[in-house]
């Protein structure tokens, strides 16, 4: 099955979401959540990956059932990625593994949402992907948190990571503390009483001094070395 469809104009940007999922009754129940709310839209849906990747549809996040009936959804994760930018890719799953939410992670997908959560979580992850900002407090279970936090630190035994966290200024310590909340940029500059602008600007620097590449191993480099809490609640 591979169906396109082509939105009507509406007066201000929506949320374009192509869905990968082959059981008919969850894809309709996505459709209809999806299009109950006035900022997002769907634009494709498809049984599999395979399929998605002929469309020419350009949506801003992919919702990608990881287990898919003929299909392994993470063996395609790549391919989408390329095929979709910049799109983001958001995974679905109903099983609570570990190992599968990390490679998804590693594999570049913004994050993860188990099918058993709320409704309203998988939209309020819709929109925080399709923003730039990780899906961090229900995209990883607290184990995986702890899994990757270790594989990274038994890179080295001697923490030489000390010397790149001394290079951090206060204010982008606090920066840090709150990415790992998964606030988005608009609500770190509120919250810290500065502009959005000196926001990116701080995110930019912390990256680079940390080396790490985006605000997801921001949050696992911050858990790992206490410069961020894990969240109590996973499942918000």
């Amino acid at each position: 099955m591979n169906r396109a469809r082509t939105p009507e104009p509406h007066p201000s940007r929506r949320i374009r979401v192509s869905i990968i999922e082959d059981h008919a009754i969850v894809r309709a129940g996505i459709r209809m959540l999806i299009e109950r709310e006035p900022g997002i839209e769907v634009v494709s849906e498809n049984t599999t990956a395979t399929e998605a990747l002929t469309t020419r549809v350009r949506p801003d996040v992919v919702l990608l059932d990881i287990s898919l009936r003929t299909e392994t959804g993470l063996d395609f994760l790549p391919q989408l990625l390329r095929h979709f930018a910049p799109a983001k890719v958001l995974v679905l799953t109903a099983v609570e593994d570990p190992e599968t939410q990390l490679l998804a992670i590693e594999g570049g997908a913004s994050g993860v949402v188990m099918k058993e959560q709320a409704p309203e979580v998988l939209v309020k992850a819709i929109q925080a992907v399709s923003s730039g900002e990780p899906w961090i407090g229900s995209a990883l279970s607290t184990a995986a948190l702890h899994k990757l936090s270790r594989a990274k630190g038994d890179k080295s035994r001697t923490d030489p990571e000390a010397a790149k966290i001394a290079l951090l200024t206060p204010r982008e310590r606090e920066v840090i503390a709150v990415v790992t909340r998964g606030l988005n940029g608009a609500r770190i500059a509120r919250e810290l009483k500065i502009s959005e602008a000196t926001v990116r600007h701080h995110i930019t620097s912390i990256l680079s001094k940390l080396e790490v590449s985006n605000k997801l191993e921001l949050a696992v480099y911050a858990f790992h070395h206490g410069l961020g809490q894990l969240p109590e609640d996973l499942n918000r």
